[in-house]
């Protein structure tokens, strides 16, 4: 764990040491904390730079918290990892596209992104899949500016890995360069 990292403490109430010991060790080097807490806002009383309170209200049975409030924490922590894909450049429309064909199932699913994504038949986008080395992402880039795999690497890499952004700004192939008319 360093200052750059995120640090998500998950309790059904406020009572579990070993997440309150890891949210105090995170806030003293430095990274960002979050407390993810079925309990009011009120009660939480501990040094964390966000708190997320969701109001679940009392369990049915009395003492089990693996009913309302572990299902909204799991909502939750969905919600969660979703925008970090999308705030990562993982996404495309709404398409997970920074995957890489490493099995037979993410072979058949990359093909699938990629038809979708661009319109192109089944047989191109295996072939462009194939071109890639796997890469939904560069496939991408690749069919929809029309352009090579170094040309489309380089366009995702100016894009900080976004995909629209490479396929929308076109950016320059790299600073200083001059390219020819």
């Amino acid at each position: 764990m360093t200052d750059k990292d995120v640090v998500v403490g998950i309790s059904a109430c406020k009572r579990t040491p070993y997440v309150l010991g890891a949210l105090k060790k995170a806030k003293s080097i430095g990274a960002q904390t979050v407390f993810l807490i079925c309990n009011p806002r009120s009660h939480v009383n501990i040094d964390i730079d966000v708190a997320i309170c969701p109001t679940v209200g009392p369990e049915i049975i009395m003492g089990s918290t693996r009913m309302k409030a572990a299902t909204a924490e799991k909502m939750i922590l969905n919600m969660l990892t979703t925008t970090a894909m999308i705030r990562l450049g993982k996404v495309y429309g709404n398409m997970m596209v920074d995957l890489r064909a490493t099995s037979q199932k993410l072979v058949e699913r990359s093909k699938r992104v990629i038809m979708m994504a661009t319109g192109i038949n089944y047989d191109a986008a295996e072939k462009a899949l194939k071109k890639t080395g796997g890469s939904v992402k560069i496939a991408i880039v690749m069919i929809k500016v029309n352009v090579d795999y170094n040309r489309a690497l380089d366009l995702l890499e100016g894009a900080d890995g976004f995909v629209r952004r490479a396929i929308e700004e076109k950016i320059p192939l790299t600073a200083g360069k001059v390219e020819q008319a």
